[in-house]
């Protein structure tokens, strides 16, 4: 199979929770076990940090690339989802998987995947593995998909563990209070290994204290620990939280000897983790005179931030193009949207994309008023054409809203 033939057997023949929601998801890691033996257990042959949490560990662990980077060192990053290309999920120093090892790795294993039913993320995490051992990197941050206790990406003993924050988000996988969410994302503290704590509530902070007393593991509370930081090309007002988190981790690699990182290298890392890492979708300005604005904030811990930051811009109207996939708490998100604002509701191109005349519908109750689109292209191409110089465009709802527009 050429590169577009397997791609569209991963996403098309294996359950994938990105296009398929519940039915993809699985209850345990006893698939990535499996898998993980029959490739030679790679994820013993790699140093890594596991970074967790509802929001920011994108971001977060760009960020960690990015200083890792200017240290000198040949950094593995795994995240998900990705935004255009299945190979922005896996990459050394920046630069993507090719589209011939990742053809190679499907059709070398295909039958194995396909006799014990793996989903499309346990082989993802698969071929990171794999790819960074061969690739022989120094240091690899794994950004967990989904919770942390039965995720695939927990079968690695980091040097150390991260985990950003807690928002009520994938309720219906990892428990509908903050306390349960904290539980499962606190599955990724291991014996013995130090955690940051990017984030913490009342309801939160007992959890993580519990779980890392029982793995005997030493805790921080980066939010507590670090006061300044450095100024970086990611600008949203979410970023100073996910630099701290990154500055109390790299803090902790310094102190235990386990990486050596200078302060020039931190100050790089935040202002060059863009054009290291190619991270796209947060707060990105895609024009001037309108300002054009797309975030991939998802969810309400998410979007109040990036909501309280449209409210700080200067505009004579704000235009918001707008889409949701259906399993998001619309009770929960839409009271915090401006009610001044002109929408363009659509559907992301997605099979848990939720209707736009559903979400018009909805919308409407809490007073936000605007129009439908039969896609997000079009929405954005309206938004552009009524919106004057003097005008503000946001984008956003979803991750494969940004994706389709970027």
């Amino acid at each position: 199979m050429n590169y577009k033939e397997t791609l569209d057997w991963m996403f098309n023949k294996l359950p994938m929770y990105q296009t398929q929601g519940a039915t993809a998801y699985r209850k345990d890691i006893t698939n990535t076990v499996l898998l993980a033996k029959h490739l030679g257990n790679p994820e013993r042959h790699l140093k890594c940090i596991h970074v967790a949490g509802t929001n920011g560990k994108g971001s977060t662990s760009h960020l960690l690339a990015s200083v890792l980077q200017e240290a000198g060192y040949k950094v593995g990053l795994y995240t998900s989802p990705h935004l255009k290309d299945f190979r922005e999920r896996i990459a050394i120093n920046g630069t993507p998987i090719s589209e011939d090892y990742v053809c190679d790795f499907i059709n070398k294993n295909k039958a194995f995947f396909e006799a014990n039913e793996l989903s499309f993320f346990e082989m993802s995490v698969g071929l990171a593995f794999e790819y960074f051992v061969k690739e022989q990197t120094d240091i690899n941050i794994i950004e967990v998909g989904m919770g942390g206790r039965l995720d695939s990406t927990n079968i690695i003993t980091p040097l150390v563990s991260v985990i950003t924050n807690i928002g009520l988000d994938h309720t219906q996988f990892l428990g509908n209070t903050l306390e349960a969410i904290a539980f499962e994302k606190a599955g990724i503290i291991k014996s013995n290994i130090p955690v940051v704590i990017g984030e913490y509530v009342p309801e939160t902070k007992p959890v993580f204290l519990a779980k890392a007393s029982e793995m005997q593991s030493e805790i921080y509370f980066a939010s507590d620990l670090i006061g300044e930081t450095y100024p970086s090309a990611l600008l949203g007002d979410y970023q100073t939280q996910n630099k701290k988190t990154v500055l109390q981790t790299i803090k902790v690699l310094q102190d235990k000897n386990l990486l050596a990182v200078s302060e020039t290298d931190i100050k790089n890392g935040f202002l060059n983790v863009i054009k290291n890492t190619g991270l796209q979708g947060r707060w990105q300005q895609l024009g001037e005179n309108p300002t054009i604005i797309c975030d991939t904030a998802h969810n309400a811990h998410g979007l109040k931030i990036i909501i309280n930051q449209l409210k700080k811009e200067k505009y004579d109207q704000l235009h918001i193009v707008l889409g949701l996939v259906n399993d998001k708490n619309l009770d929960e998100i839409l009271p915090l949207f401006p009610k001044n604002a002109i929408y363009y509701f659509c559907k992301p191109n997605n099979f848990r994309g939720l209707d736009e005349a559903v979400l018009k519908e909805k919308a409407a109750q809490f007073n936000l008023i605007g129009q439908t689109y039969i896609s997000v292209s079009n929405a954005y191409q309206a938004a552009k054409k009524n919106a004057n110089k003097n005008d503000f465009i946001y984008i956003g709802g979803s991750t494969f809203v940004v994706a389709e527009i970027l």
